[in-house]
C-alpha cells in the first residue's frame, strides 16, 4: 500500500536581517536637496531674525552705547535688572500682561476648540465654506483696521453710539473706557484670532478614523458621548502642544493693538511689557541695555514656562514639544 505523503508545506527558513547601509553626507545631499533648497528660505529667516539678534542679549550685561566700539563697552553684571525691578513702572506693565495672558489662555484657546468642533459637525459643504470664510477671514486684518472696525461700531461716535441717542439713550463710551478695556481686548482677540486656532484643530480632527464614530453610534453612543471619548482623546495631543507653546509666550501679549489704544484708553490700561520697553528705553531714553534686559527676563520666564509645561506634559503620558530621550 502506497503511504500518503503530508502535504503540509515546509517550514520556512529564516530570513537574515536586512543590513541598510548607512548613506554618507553627499548621497544625502544629493537625493534630499529639493528639500533643503525649499527648507532655506525658513532657515535663513530664523538666521537673521532670531538667532542673530538673540546673540545681542549680552549687551544686556553691559553699559551698551552704540557711538563707540562694542569692546569698548563695559561690562556691569545684572545691575540693568536691578534697575528693571525696582522700577516703579514695571510692576504695573507686568501685571497687565499676565492678567491680558490669563484671559488669552482661558477664554480665547477653548474658544478656537468650540469653533472647530462647530465647524466639524457641519454637514453642508456650502455652509462650512462660508462660516470658514466668515470667521478666519479677519485674521489676516492688521491691528490697525480691527481698532478703526471697533471704534467705528462701539466708539463714542459710533454706530452702537448713534442708534441708542436715536432711541433716546446715551452715548456709549465702551472702547475709551479703562473699566471695559480688558472685554474689549477679548472681543478684539475673537474676532481676529480665533478663526486661526480652529483650522488648526480642525486638520487634527480631520486625522481621527471616522470608523471610530461609526462604532461608537452603532453602540449607542449619543454625539455627546462620541465627542467626549473620541473627538477630544484625539485632538489632545494637538492641544497640549498649542497649549505648552502659548504658555512659553504668556508674557509677549502683542505691542500694536496697545499702543493704537493707548491715547483713547489710558496708559494705566494698557501698558504691557512690550509697550514698557518701548517707552523706557527709546522713547525715555534709558538706553539699548536696558530694553534688552526687560526682553531677556520675558525670555527665560517663557523657556522656565516651557520647560515646565512640556514636563507635566510628559507625565501625563503626551510628547509635548519635545521627546524624552
Amino acid at each position: 500500500m502506497a503511504t500518503l505523503q503530508s502535504t503540509a508545506p515546509p517550514e520556512a527558513a529564516p530570513r537574515p536581517p536586512v543590513v541598510r547601509r548607512k548613506r554618507t553626507v553627499r548621497q544625502r545631499l544629493r537625493h534630499d536637496w529639493p528639500l533643503l533648497l525649499l527648507a532655506l528660505p525658513v532657515v535663513a529667516h530664523l538666521m537673521v531674525f532670531h538667532y542673530w539678534p538673540s546673540a545681542w542679549n549680552i549687551i544686556a550685561f553691559m553699559d551698551y552705547s552704540p557711538y563707540r566700539p562694542f569692546w569698548e563697552n563695559p561690562f556691569v553684571g545684572v545691575a540693568w535688572f536691578g534697575r528693571l525691578f525696582n522700577d516703579p513702572y514695571f510692576t504695573p506693565a507686568l501685571l497687565n500682561t499676565l492678567k491680558f495672558a490669563a484671559l488669552n489662555l482661558l477664554c480665547m484657546f477653548p474658544l478656537s476648540i468650540v469653533l472647530a468642533l462647530a465647524m466639524n459637525s457641519i454637514i453642508s459643504i456650502k455652509v462650512r465654506s462660508a462660516f470658514q470664510s466668515v470667521v478666519y477671514l479677519p485674521h489676516f486684518f492688521s491691528w490697525v483696521l480691527v481698532v478703526t472696525v471697533f471704534v467705528q461700531v462701539l466708539g463714542a461716535d459710533g454706530l452702537v453710539s448713534n442708534w441708542l441717542l436715536d432711541a433716546g439713550g446715551e452715548r456709549l463710551n465702551f472702547t475709551s473706557n479703562p473699566d471695559s478695556f480688558l472685554l474689549l481686548v477679548w472681543m478684539q482677540w475673537a474676532w481676529k484670532d480665533a478663526g486661526w486656532g480652529m483650522i488648526i484643530f480642525l486638520a487634527a480632527l480631520a486625522s481621527i478614523n471616522p470608523s471610530l464614530y461609526e462604532a461608537a453610534a452603532s453602540d449607542g453612543a449619543n454625539r455627546w458621548r462620541r465627542m467626549w471619548h473620541i473627538t477630544l482623546p484625539g485632538i489632545r495631543p494637538v492641544i497640549i502642544l498649542l497649549l505648552i507653546l502659548q504658555i512659553g509666550g504668556i508674557l509677549s501679549v502683542g505691542f500694536e493693538q496697545y499702543q493704537l489704544q493707548r491715547q483713547a484708553v489710558g496708559y494705566q490700561a494698557t501698558e504691557v511689557l512690550d509697550t514698557y520697553v518701548y517707552y523706557q528705553s527709546i522713547v525715555g531714553n534709558q538706553g539699548e541695555s536696558f530694553g534688552t534686559a526687560a526682553g531677556l527676563f520675558k525670555g527665560v520666564i517663557g523657556l522656565i514656562l516651557i520647560l515646565v509645561a512640556n514636563n507635566i506634559a510628559h507625565r501625563f503620558g503626551e510628547q509635548g514639544i519635545y521627546q524624552k530621550s
